[in-house]
């Protein structure tokens, strides 16, 4: 049986940034024509579609206006990344995507953000379009929150270990919801004493320090099947 590990973006791979956020207010602004009066006061752990309908409704517009706002946070995006937009990874990133294929696992993602924010992004951070394995990835620009993501896993990738690996409580709920394993790593918003509060079966602080363990409990996994 397969083994895929579904990254999460934000606070997991790369760090949080403010400056990512603004692009977000960018598109919203170009579309709505003003900037947003009042902001989302917990971000971390939605998706796009979720975070970005909200913010309309927040401010008094219709979320049918969702579509025009993504479309043009693509172009922000790509912009931005035309201008020489940078990331940076979180430390041990690159190098824990490098073990789990060593080990055959593959490496995908489940993100809010939408597929080609979540290339720039990480690209920006200087990981690699190879590093991941695109077509086994669940992205969260049209799904209104991260339990509708999850659960499209399961269909989509029939028998295997479906491994979830995020930095919020909100991954977490998400992955208890369809029935997946969590792995929670503290290089987000959220502290090692937060996420034990989820039902999460490892929390890291790091992929550093933690790397040996979140290995040892995706191979435990693995061997269960």
């Amino acid at each position: 049986m397969k083994t895929h590990i579904l990254w999460d973006i934000d606070g997991t791979l790369i760090r949080n940034s403010r400056d990512g956020a603004a692009v977000y207010l960018d598109a919203f602004t170009r579309v709505t024509g003003a900037p947003p009066h009042r902001l989302i006061a917990t971000p971390h752990g939605k998706t796009e579609g979720q975070l970005l309908a909200e913010m309309l409704e927040l401010n008094g517009h219709p979320t049918t206006m969702l579509d025009d706002v993504l479309t043009e946070l693509d172009r922000r995006t790509q912009a931005l990344h035309d201008t020489g937009f940078v990331r940076e990874a979180v430390a041990g990133g690159p190098n824990a995507l490098h073990e789990v294929a060593r080990r055959g696992w593959s490496n995908a993602l489940l993100t809010g953000n939408g597929p080609l924010h979540s290339r720039i992004k990480l690209l920006a951070a200087g990981y690699s379009e190879q590093d991941f394995d695109w077509q086994s990835s669940f992205f969260g620009d049209r799904s209104p929150d991260r339990h509708h993501l999850t659960a499209l896993v399961a269909p989509a990738l029939g028998e295997g270990i479906h491994v979830i690996v995020g930095d919020t409580p909100n991954d977490g709920l998400a992955a208890d919801s369809a029935a997946l394993p969590f792995i929670a790593v503290a290089t987000g918003a959220f502290t090692v004493a937060d996420l034990r509060d989820t039902n999460a079966l490892l929390v890291v602080d790091d992929l550093v320090n933690g790397l040996d363990d979140v290995l040892g409990t995706i191979a435990e996994l693995s061997t269960r099947g």
